[in-house]
């Protein structure tokens, strides 16, 4: 009987250590995410999710949504998240403010995602023109959405000043604001952009990613001693990113479509195809993680140009391609 006892005693130990054991496995190899937005923009990222790349590579990835980049990057200096994804204007204003340092060490997206959308009596002969003595619903002051914006204006040649640009309304609620009338245009992402056009309150009338050219519009990034002290989850991180990024380059919108389904319940195949055709058509995403550094400063320079900025930064400091 005491045999008994003993040998149920060492089972009982041995199961005890494997199930914590399991649990801190589970937790060294947990990365919490803060991303932006939830957008078929970032298709390649949810194809990565959804293809089991990170959990190929032995990480548990958890995604929180975050609104607003400011807001991710407090979320990662918080230690609320281990990563966050969104545009990289939130590193530089962090080290401009504080000199701590957010270090973007993957890109996703080259191409602003934004489609401006208004009255259909525009559509398949809208122009930036057009845009003069209207109210446009562009996003939060600072941010990569309204940067890129008055960037696209620019490059049309379109003065800033002659259009009635409202920076009240947050990121989240332009889609509400533009539905209650209180903009003649709105600046929008996928699926966002659709859902307006779905539901005849106006139409898609253009990409601003075709106006503004390249530059890492969305990346991601962790805190300088996290990425010293995890460079082996990084690469992992990486590795897996790059291969969400393979596929969407490798085949067609509808099998990427079907990849993504899972992440837009509510969206079907057909819209969902749609929606990832636009993003294929204005070349969206970046062949693979590594950052570019002539993007990057041209960010800057954009950066500049919307006053965001008052002098170069020297970004090389807040950059990272030791895990591509």
């Amino acid at each position: 009987m005491k045999r008994i006892a003993i040998t149920l005693l060492t089972i009982f130990i041995i199961i005890f250590l494997i199930f914590i054991s399991t649990r801190k496995t589970n937790k060294d190899n947990k990365l919490v995410v803060s991303e932006v937005t939830h957008s078929v923009f970032y298709a390649p990222w949810y194809v990565a999710i959804e293809n089991g790349y990170f959990k190929d590579e032995g990480l548990d990835v958890e995604v929180i949504l975050t609104p607003g980049a400011d807001k991710v990057a407090t979320s990662v200096l918080s230690g609320d998240s281990q990563i966050g994804f969104s545009g990289p204007e939130a590193t530089i204003y962090v080290y401009k403010n504080s000199k701590e340092k957010l270090i973007t060490f993957a890109s996703l997206t080259k191409k602003d995602g934004q489609f401006i959308v208004g009255d259909c009596k525009y559509k398949d002969r809208f122009e930036m023109k057009d845009l003069t003595g209207k109210k446009i619903l562009a996003g939060r002051s600072g941010g990569m959405p309204l940067l890129m914006f008055k960037y696209a204006l620019k490059e049309s040649n379109v003065s800033e000043n002659d259009i009635k640009i409202d920076t009240s309304v947050e990121f989240a609620g332009l889609t509400g604001a533009f539905i209650a009338r209180e903009g003649d245009f709105v600046n929008l992402f996928e699926p966002n952009a659709t859902s307006i056009e779905k539901q005849k309150y106006g139409c898609v009338l253009s990409s601003l990613g075709n106006i503004t050219g390249n530059v890492p519009y969305t990346t991601f990034y962790a805190k300088e001693d996290f990425i010293n002290n995890n460079k082996d989850k990084l690469k992992k991180f990486n590795k897996a990113l790059n291969k969400g990024l393979k596929f969407v380059h490798k085949n067609d919108s509808k099998t990427i479509a079907k990849a993504i389904i899972n992440e837009f319940p509510d969206t079907t195949i057909q819209n969902l195809t749609t929606l990832v055709e636009r993003y294929k058509n204005i070349d969206a995403w970046y062949e693979n993680t590594t950052i570019n550094i002539d993007d990057y400063y041209r960010l800057i320079d954009i950066m500049i140009y919307g006053k965001t900025l008052d002098k170069k930064v020297t970004i090389e400091a807040l950059i990272t391609n030791e895990f591509n």
